[in-house]
């Protein structure tokens, strides 16, 4: 893969950067301005070589070009946190967004506006990746959230520009999962949540192969409970997750790692914050009941595992965080993670936002911006976004 060492001096060349300034918006501004952070970095390098850059990002899922989901806000937030003006472009490509290119001087920056109003984006158009291409004399992808999709802004474009590179966020998020894959310091605790058996089944059968510990937490833990014989309740628990686990719990005495289940259980009467709370030593969920959060037990005895491993992934959350009453499972297992001695890795989506809600985002060695991409290269799949730029 090729990195920034491999362009040298840019000296006003044209740099399109394929960005993931895919954030929450509200009212208008931006809610939560991390991946525009993350990008930072590459944004100052590139400017400080003399390039002239084109940011191209998607916002949101469009159907046609809805005015809520313009890359204005973002390029408001982007001109805080740089202390520059940056321009949005009037679309995304076309004579009038070239003339806005070539208007540029050095260090000068341009955000194209929403890369899916283009019908083609997604279906990876080969005119819209030539259009984009039309745009720049040297292409950067530092949009690792972006990089499990082959859509022309992400894959296309970079087969069409002859300079090409991975950015610094993109290069760092590749090398660390990598790494922990394949030479980690070690114990390698892999601690797994979330809801479906499915979502994650080969991410399990992973880290079955390479971790030394794997601890289950939330509502994935409950097809492996139920395929044990236990009573489950009215928790999330779907026939085809239960066929799984009982796959992988057939397996798991040949396999590397060692894989643990909750021992006690918080329950609630029904999903919502003021739910009828009961908290259970064991893991047998009576009829009307079901299994939001894993209980202090388990939150103590997964926190002592963690405390002792030298390298530590953490994707998905133990319960339904995000309801203060199951709440603490999650909490127990983000604490231990922050104050881990040894190397932490933590996925995107909800332990990211685990993480923040506990103020402890910035206490983890590295804290993934991908969602899909991180699990699909943990899985052992090639991402289209990295793979372009070999």
């Amino acid at each position: 893969m090729k990195t920034l060492r491999d362009l040298g001096e840019l000296d006003g060349k044209r740099v399109l950067v394929r960005v993931d300034f895919n954030v929450p918006l509200s009212d208008g501004a931006v809610a939560d301005d991390t991946r525009i952070r993350a990008a930072l970095p590459t944004i100052e390098e590139l400017r400080r070589r003399g390039g002239r850059l084109v940011l191209v990002s998607h916002l949101g899922r469009p159907k046609d070009r809805e005015p809520e989901l313009s890359m204005a806000p973002v390029a408001a937030r982007l001109s805080e946190l740089t202390g520059t003006s940056v321009g949005v472009a009037p679309g995304v490509v076309g004579d009038d967004v070239s003339s806005a290119v070539d208007a540029l001087s050095p260090g000068e920056m341009l955000l194209l506006e929403n890369v899916r109003y283009e019908p083609g984006e997604t279906k990876n158009d080969p005119d819209l990746a030539r259009a984009l291409a039309s745009l720049a004399d040297v292409y950067v992808n530092d949009a690792f959230g972006a990089a499990h999709r082959a859509h022309a802004s992400t894959e296309g474009v970079a087969h069409l520009v002859d300079q090409h590179a991975a950015g610094l966020l993109l290069e760092r998020e590749v090398g660390t999962l990598t790494g922990v894959l394949e030479d980690p310091a070690r114990p390698l605790v892999a601690v797994l949540g979330g809801a479906k058996v499915s979502d994650k089944i080969a991410v399990i059968d992973r880290f079955l192969e390479v971790a030394d510990a794997i601890l289950i937490g939330g509502a994935m833990a409950f097809p492996f409970l139920a395929a044990q014989g236990h009573s489950v309740g009215d928790s999330l628990c779907a026939a085809e997750d239960i066929e799984l686990a009982g796959r992988i719990l057939t397996t798991v005495e040949q396999a590397r790692a060692t894989l643990s289940l909750p021992v006690d259980l918080v329950l609630g009467d029904r999903f919502a914050a003021d739910a009828e709370v009961r908290a259970i030593d064991g893991v047998d969920v009576p009829d009307g009941w079901m299994g939001l959060d894993i209980g202090p037990r388990t939150g103590k005895l997964y926190a002592e595992v963690i405390d002792d491993a030298a390298t530590v992934f953490w994707n998905g959350p133990m319960g339904a965080f995000e309801l203060a009453p199951f709440a603490t499972g999650t909490r127990a297992v983000a604490e231990a993670v922050a104050s881990a001695s040894g190397t932490t890795v933590v996925g995107g989506g909800d332990s990211a936002a685990a993480l923040q809600r506990f103020g402890l985002a910035d206490a983890v060695t590295h804290l993934s911006t991908g969602g899909g991409a991180t699990l699909e290269l943990i899985e052992g799949k090639q991402l289209p976004g990295v793979e372009a730029l070999t």
